[in-house]
This record gives structure tokens, C-alpha cells and sequence, in this order.
């Protein structure tokens, strides 16, 4: 908060209880006080709602794990021209190799124009389909957006359903996610946290959340209570088969990430802790789990209003630098009140 964010909310819990505290206020206008209960948009921490959703088709026999989706999501073939067979586990794990849809935007300094249109999945694909996709990165991690659009293409496909009514129907209802949606947000609802941007020095709120409607990658509004519950009922194995979490919890071995969750060291366990973490121009969220889903943590922190990194590029260190700030303080507040499980 000293230095210059706007709110700062956090969940903690653990076996004998639960602590939460909201700073700063709601938005820089009325300067209403942020409380522990409001929402915000939580960015790439939708990648392990998302995540559920794929691995509940494997374990209803849709789809599995190591099947090439080549043939299976519309366009994906035409649109993207992958150099081979793609499977469900490389899209999950960020090692198909697959363009970055965010390389593919614009990059004006005037943002605004690209925030007003809704990024769809489809879409997303094209723009992705524009750059190149090469043999040698296929099987290497690489963290890119597009394998969850395609994700979220393919649940639709195999659901035949639209994604927001399959993630409504399999994650936010059955785990009793009441407060989280991925849904047009009403910039004036209450009980939210507004972001900024500034543009030319001038501050600008970018609540208004048109861009990421229904995105798979990063379109959920949550709140850190709701968060917190998702990763309690996942690593309790509550949301997914014993066979599809453990496959969730395995790091292919290109990187620090499973199937929708970084790994991190756990000062209490053998076992690593999971996080979901998610960052935008204007919020910075993290959600973490120790492995057995008795302990959890969830932080937002909306972002000190600056340029984006298209009017001042070293920017994007400096949100980067708060995200592993918030992955820290989270880590470590566990390691304090955590206790090896007997």
C-alpha cells in the first residue's frame, strides 16, 4: 500500500481457522473502503477453473489426456496450422508451443480501442494463427493464452454447450463458488474493486471487463474467499478424480507448472504448494494451495495506476516485480502457521 496501490485484499485459512483483511479503498472516485468480500477480476487464475473443466472430460471418458485435438476444435487446424499432433496435456501444461495470442494485439499506447471489442475464443485463434508456430517449440514450456482458448473451445465442443453455462454448471456451482462468474461485470455494482491504467499521465478505470467476457485464459471475476474455496475443494480432491488430480499436480518437467497450477516449494511438506496466479494491467491476484488442500491463500492487489508497457515498457518489470511480492508473501505467511500433517 505505500507504494501507491489502490487495495490490497487477503484470505487466509488453515485447520483451526481463517483470517481476512481488505485496505485501500474500492475505487479512487468515491474512496469507499475495500472490504474482504469484494470482487475483482482475477486474470490467469481462471486457467485452473478452466483446468477442471477439461479434466472432468477426461474423467467422463470425452477425451483423454494424451488425445491429439487437432481434428476435435473447430478451425484449430486451418486456423492455427500446428506442425503436429497436439494432445489435451500440452495445451494444459503451456508446452504445445502455440503462438501467444497477446503478441498478435496491438500494441498502440491509446489501449482503449482494443479493450472495447470482446477477445473471443474464436478470434483469439486467428490472431494466434498469424504468427508462426514451429516444430521445435512443440513440447517445451511456453506460456501462452492460446492453449486455453483452445481449451475452452474444446469443452464447448465436447459439452456442446457454451463454455460460461459448462463452467457455471461444473465449477462455480458444484463447488460453491457463489460470489465468482465470467460474465459482463457492471462497472457500478458495488462491493468491487475498480482498476486503473493511466494514459498519458491522465488516470483511466479499466474495470470494465468487455475485452475478457467468457475468456478461459483470464476472464472470471471472483472474490479471494471464493478463490481460496477452489483451491480447497480441488487439492481435497473434491473437484476431479484422485487420477486427474494427480495428473493436475505432475509437472510434464519444462517447468514449474502441472496442468493449470504452478508449483511452489511447501515449508511444511515434501509435497510442492499449487498456485493459480493471474496478472492484468490493473490487478494482481494470486491463489495458493499446500498440496493435501488443508491450508490456503488468496491475495489480490489492484495495481498503482501506470502506463502500460507500450507508453513506458519498464512497467511491466514493476508488475511482474508485485505479482512475486504477493507469491511470496503468501508462501511465507503458510510456512508460518502450517504443520506437517500426521
Amino acid at each position: 500500500m505505500d507504494e501507491g496501490a489502490v487495495a490490497t485484499v487477503v484470505q487466509v485459512r488453515w485447520p483451526e481457522g481463517e483470517w481476512s483483511k481488505a485496505y485501500g479503498v474500492r475505487n479512487l472516485e468515491s474512496r469507499t473502503p475495500a472490504q474482504p468480500t469484494d470482487r475483482t477480476e482475477v486474470a490467469s487464475v481462471t486457467k485452473t477453473m478452466t483446468a477442471v473443466t477439461v479434466l472432468k472430460l477426461v474423467d467422463d471418458h470425452l477425451i483423454g489426456l494424451d488425445d491429439s485435438v487437432n481434428d476435435i476444435i473447430p478451425g484449430f487446424t486451418s486456423t492455427l496450422k500446428p506442425p503436429g499432433l497436439i494432445t489435451v496435456r500440452q495445451l494444459l501444461s503451456h508446452t504445445s508451443g502455440m503462438p501467444e495470442v497477446n503478441d498478435a494485439l496491438p500494441k498502440d499506447v491509446d489501449f482503449r480501442p482494443v479493450l472495447s471489442q470482446t477477445l473471443t475464443m474464436e478470434r483469439g485463434l486467428e490472431l494466434a494463427g498469424t504468427l508462426p508456430w514451429t516444430p521445435a517449440s512443440v513440447g517445451t514450456f511456453k506460456y501462452s493464452n492460446t492453449n486455453y482458448l483452445a481449451l475452452g473451445l474444446l469443452v464447448q465442443t465436447l459439452r456442446h454447450k457454451p463454455f460460461v453455462q459448462v463452467m457455471q454448471e461444473e465449477v462455480f456451482d458444484p463447488l460453491g463458488l457463489k460470489h465468482t462468474s465470467l460474465d459482463h461485470l457492471d462497472p457500478h455494482e458495488t462491493g468491487l474493486l475498480h482498476g486503473y491504467v493511466t494514459l498519458h499521465g491522465e488516470r483511466v478505470d479499466t474495470t470494465d471487463n468487455t475485452f475478457t467476457i467468457g475468456n478461459p485464459a483470464g476472464g472470471a471475476v471472483s472474490t479471494m474467499e471464493d478463490l481460496n474455496l477452489l483451491m480447497a475443494t480441488i487439492f481435497q480432491g473434491r473437484a476431479v478424480s484422485a487420477a486427474s488430480l494427480k495428473e493436475m499436480k505432475t509437472s510434464p518437467g519444462f517447468g514449474p507448472y502441472g496442468l493449470g497450477v504452478w508449483e511452489h516449494a511447501d515449508g511444511c511438506s515434501k509435497e510442492s504448494r499449487h498456485e493459480g496466479r493471474g496478472s492484468f494491467w490493473d490487478y494482481q491476484t494470486v491463489a495458493v494451495s499446500s498440496a493435501d488442500g488443508r491450508y490456503q491463500a488468496a491475495m489480490t492487489v489492484t495495481t498503482p495506476p501506470m502506463p502500460t508497457e507500450f507508453e513506458d515498457p519498464s512497467t511491466a518489470n514493476k508488475r511482474d516485480l508485485l505479482n512475486g511480492q504477493i507469491e511470496s508473501t503468501l508462501n511465507e505467511t503458510l510456512d508460518r502457521l502450517c504443520k506437517p500433517a500426521s
